[in-house]
């Protein structure tokens, strides 16, 4: 079986060689250079990639992975897609060569896309971008998905995990840009409207954010549930930060409709209660919300939902309420899950010190 992978790249020579050395399981590794000025042409070649070096204009992701992709050799078996900000862990050929059968078009994987603070999973979910060749092509601007030819036929791959490890310096110029020309260009695609709208909320642009992810919720092909509880959250939250919190808090009880299996909306409203003082449906939405213990592997999920921050809240709202030995036990497992926070700590600290 041939395995090679391919990716786009510019400006990452301080990737290159641990990208390098995570594919080194490939049979052959190819790269799109679209315009580096920092030696990652020659950082790649030296560690054994096949460079091409080409400008795309005007700029457009799914073009660029479209070039890539007719870099790899003919007789590819399976291609892989990565980034030179992901590695993938030791392994993962062998697990991908078990697990892929006849007639299977896609895998599927765990993908990494963020860590919390100490270094444990933060937003993660399935990803498939590794793929049989000459049966799909990229399309959309950004946020640029596969598109098949064929029936697709998935097949799940335990025991290979790519993780995300970016530069935060990077710029995001261009962006917002890219993804309203995406659903400028595909009007019918739910999935780029949701990520518009959540880019204006990111933005605090919250008008912009609310019209938008309120289109999102009332397309026809809008039907994953995580993904509206998502739209709704952010709605949520965008008319909390417009001052309209009443009606914040009816978005966020739609959500929780919506995705019943999910803590996150539960959390929020969680947090808005507390911001509002009202204490008592602060620790109910606290302690429905740790009732559910399976977190999905949805990219919507919040990692702030599954850390310390449901008991950093709960121990608030008992100790508002006079339950003062609960309060400091919802502390102390707060602080548990997020031991470099100060401001948990002096809280534990505080309740400790004033339990009678």
């Amino acid at each position: 079986m041939r395995i090679y992978v391919y990716a786009i790249a510019k400006d990452e020579a301080a990737f290159a060689g641990r990208w390098m050395a995570s594919m080194a399981e490939a049979d052959g590794v190819y790269v799109l250079d679209t315009g580096s000025s920092d030696g990652t042409a020659q950082a790649l070649e030296a560690l054994g990639a096949h460079v091409t070096a080409e400008r795309i204009e005007p700029w457009r992701f799914d073009t660029a992975r479209n070039r890539s992709m007719e870099l790899a050799p003919d007789d590819a078996d399976i291609l892989v897609c990565t980034d030179l900000d992901e590695v993938l862990l030791p392994g993962w050929r062998r697990a991908l060569e078990a697990a892929w059968r006849p007639g299977c078009t896609t895998a599927r994987y765990e993908y990494v896309w963020s860590f919390n603070a100490d270094g444990s999973d933060g937003v993660k979910f399935w990803y498939e971008k590794v793929h049989k060749p000459g049966v799909c092509r990229w399309v959309r601007p950004v946020h640029e998905v596969l598109e098949y030819s064929v029936p697709r036929v998935y097949c799940d791959v335990p025991g290979m995990r790519l993780e995300h490890h970016p530069d935060p310096a990077k710029s995001r110029e261009g962006y917002l840009a890219l993804l309203e020309m995406s659903v400028a260009e595909s009007p019918e695609d739910d999935r780029n409207r949701h990520y518009l709208g959540r880019e204006y909320m990111f933005r605090g642009r919250w008008e912009d954010a609310v019209r938008t992810l309120r289109e999102h919720l009332a397309m026809p092909t809008a039907v994953w549930r995580p993904e509206r509880a998502a739209s709704m959250r952010y709605i949520a939250r965008s008319l909390a930060a417009l001052g309209r919190r009443e009606e914040a808090e009816l978005w966020l009880l739609r959500a929780v409709f919506e995705a019943p299996e999910q803590r996150e909306a539960l959390v929020d409203l969680a947090r808005l209660m507390a911001a509002e003082g009202r204490w008592a449906e602060c620790e109910r939405y606290c302690r429905r919300a740790l009732d559910i213990r399976v977190r999905d592997m949805s990219y919507t999920t919040d990692p702030a939902a599954w850390g310390a921050l449901p008991w950093d809240l709960l121990s608030l709202a008992c100790w508002n309420q006079g339950r003062r030995t609960w309060a400091l036990n919802c502390a102390k497992t707060a602080l548990q899950l997020a031991p470099g926070d100060e401001r948990i700590r002096r809280n534990a600290a505080y309740m400790e010190e004033n339990l009678l």
